[in-house]
C-alpha cells in the first residue's frame, strides 16, 4: 500500500512539472512582449531623434525646451540600449514621449505646427496644468513663477505628469523646481508647503491633497512604477538637461504671494 502511494505521488509530481514545450511557450510569449514594447519605444525614440537633429530654438523658451528634448532623447536611447524587459522598454518609451512633448512646446512657441497628437504621459491627466500665472516668493527673496504660456520670465517647460510619484502640472516655470526630485527620486519635506502655496485653488492643477498623497502614476514600488522617477535616471544616466540653475537651492520654506 505504501509503495502504491509513493508511485501515485511521484506520478502526480511529474504531471505537475511544466513541460519543456510549456516553458518554451512562456519564453516565446515573453520575447514577443518585449519585442513589441521595444519596437514601440524605438519608434518614438527615432521620431524624437529626428526632431532634435533638425529643430533648434529661436528664443530662450524654445531653446530650453529643445535642450530638454535632447536630454530626453539621450535618456530614451540609453534606456533602449539597456532594456531587457518590457517594463524597461516602456521606461524608454516614456522618456521619448516626454521629449516629444518638449518638442511640441518649442514648435508652438516658434509658430510651427505641433504635428500628430501624442499619447499622454504617465500621470499627465492627473497632474493637470497651470491655468493662471502665479508667483511665490521664498524667504531668501527667490521668486518661483508658474505660467500657462511661455514668457521671458518662465522659460522652463514641463509637460505635466508624475515626478517621484507626485504631480507636477503642465506649464511654464521660472525654474525647474521639480528637477531635484526627478534626479533623486525623493521630494524635500518642505515641497508640500511649496506646492500648496503655488497651486492651492488653481483650476486645472492637481490639488495639494493629491500631491501630499503621492503614488501618482505608480504601478508598484521602486523600479516597478513610472511614478517613482528615480529610475528614470537609470534610463538616461544624468538627468541634467539644463537643470544646473535651480535658484535658491530650493529651500521651499516660508512663502508669500
Amino acid at each position: 500500500m505504501l509503495g502504491l502511494l509513493l508511485i501515485v505521488l511521484v506520478v502526480g509530481a511529474l504531471f505537475a512539472l511544466p513541460s519543456s514545450g510549456g516553458r518554451r511557450q512562456v519564453q516565446q510569449r515573453q520575447q514577443v512582449s518585449f519585442d513589441d514594447a521595444y519596437a514601440d519605444a524605438k519608434r518614438w525614440t527615432d521620431r524624437l531623434g529626428s526632431q532634435v537633429l533638425n529643430l533648434s530654438g529661436n528664443d530662450a523658451a524654445s531653446t530650453q525646451a529643445m535642450a530638454d528634448a535632447s536630454e530626453r532623447f539621450n535618456a530614451a536611447s540609453a534606456g533602449l540600449a539597456d532594456a531587457r524587459t518590457p517594463k524597461q522598454a516602456m521606461l524608454a518609451r516614456e522618456s521619448a514621449l516626454e521629449g516629444l512633448h518638449y518638442v511640441n512646446a518649442a514648435r508652438e512657441i516658434m509658430g510651427l505646427p505641433a504635428g500628430p497628437a501624442l499619447p499622454e504621459l504617465e500621470g499627465q491627466r492627473q497632474a493637470g496644468r497651470v491655468t493662471e500665472e502665479r508667483s511665490v516668493r521664498q524667504e531668501d527673496g527667490t521668486v518661483v513663477t508658474a505660467s500657462p504660456v511661455a514668457t521671458e520670465a518662465t522659460p522652463h517647460y514641463y509637460p505635466g505628469g508624475a515626478v517621484a510619484g507626485r504631480p507636477v502640472p503642465a506649464g511654464w516655470y521660472s525654474t525647474a523646481w521639480w528637477a531635484p526630485a526627478m534626479m533623486t527620486g525623493m521630494w524635500a519635506a518642505s515641497s508640500m508647503m511649496f506646492y500648496s502655496t503655488m497651486f492651492a485653488g488653481m483650476s486645472g492643477a492637481a490639488s495639494a491633497e493629491a500631491f501630499e498623497a503621492g503614488g501618482l502614476g505608480d504601478a508598484g514600488a521602486g523600479a516597478e512604477g513610472m511614478g517613482d522617477m528615480g529610475d528614470m535616471g537609470d534610463a538616461g544616466g544624468d538627468f541634467g538637461g539644463d537643470f544646473g540653475d535651480f535658484g535658491g537651492g530650493f529651500d521651499f520654506g516660508g512663502f508669500d504671494f
